[in-house]
């Protein structure tokens, strides 16, 4: 699974490559990616542009502006995504932030509606709060099971930084867990870390900023993809995409 989650409007602003949102989108797809990622808000603008591929609706968010950006808030329910021609939706959780308790509770009612409507439900789970080592593959490892005990169908979470201590993340449970990109880097330390995750048992990956920021959204989106679905090499996903750095 290729998705590239686009809900940053609300978290950072109406950035490179959120403008011309449309645009966006239509690169992606066309680059082999599987699902877009936004805000009900945007469904409009995502339908008539991704090319017969997946779409996700976000039902979470906090801004950057506020006082706390792991402060998570409802934005959206379930029947609103069905209603928005959602093809799944997804939750952010910050496993050992001040706010994973109400998170909690909010996973666990998504998870019982869309399961009553049979609508995949993607749990982001990161480990982040006070003192929490974001990059650790245990916590990372408890983070994605949290997702699998609480309902959820796939779970993201962070790269831990190499294939070996990811795979401890993967292991951790019996459905798909996908790499999240994080902060961008170059393009082939992305692609690096998208063949490490893979390497260690990932399902996918979803990226965000890496690919929707890029200067080629639609190269970036194929470079990725070509990795996860081909199983090519990184220096060979950079070849075929026209990829320089």
């Amino acid at each position: 699974m290729v998705n590239i989650p686009m809900d940053h409007g609300i978290t950072i602003g109406a950035t490179n490559g959120l403008k011309d949102i449309e645009s966006t989108i239509n690169a992606v797809t066309r680059g082999g990616a599987d699902s877009v990622l936004t805000q009900k808000g945007l469904a409009n603008r995502v339908h008539s542009n991704k090319n017969g591929k997946g779409y996700v609706i976000h039902l979470n968010a906090s801004t950057t502006m506020g006082p706390d950006a792991n402060d998570k808030r409802m934005t959206g329910t379930v029947r609103e995504a069905i209603r928005a021609g959602a093809d799944a939706v997804s939750m952010h959780l910050n496993i050992g932030s001040n706010h994973e308790p109400q998170q909690l509770e909010d996973l666990a009612s998504v998870t019982e509606t869309a399961h009553e409507y049979g609508m995949p439900v993607l749990a982001m789970t990161y480990a982040r709060g006070p003192d929490v080592d974001e990059r650790d593959a245990e916590n990372l490892a408890h983070a994605v099971r949290i997702a699998e005990e609480m309902g959820a169908d796939i779970a993201k979470t962070a790269y831990s930084g190499d294939a070996e201590t990811y795979e401890l993340v993967s292991d951790a449970v019996g459905i798909p867990v996908i790499m999240a990109g994080g902060d961008p880097q170059t393009d082939r330390q992305m692609l690096r870390n998208v063949r490490g995750a893979m390497d260690a048992g990932a399902a996918g990956v979803s990226m965000g900023r890496s690919v929707f920021q890029h200067d080629d959204p639609e190269a970036m989106a194929r470079g990725v993809s070509t990795i996860v679905h081909d199983d090519t090499t990184v220096p060979n996903a950079m070849d075929l995409a026209g990829l320089s750095e």
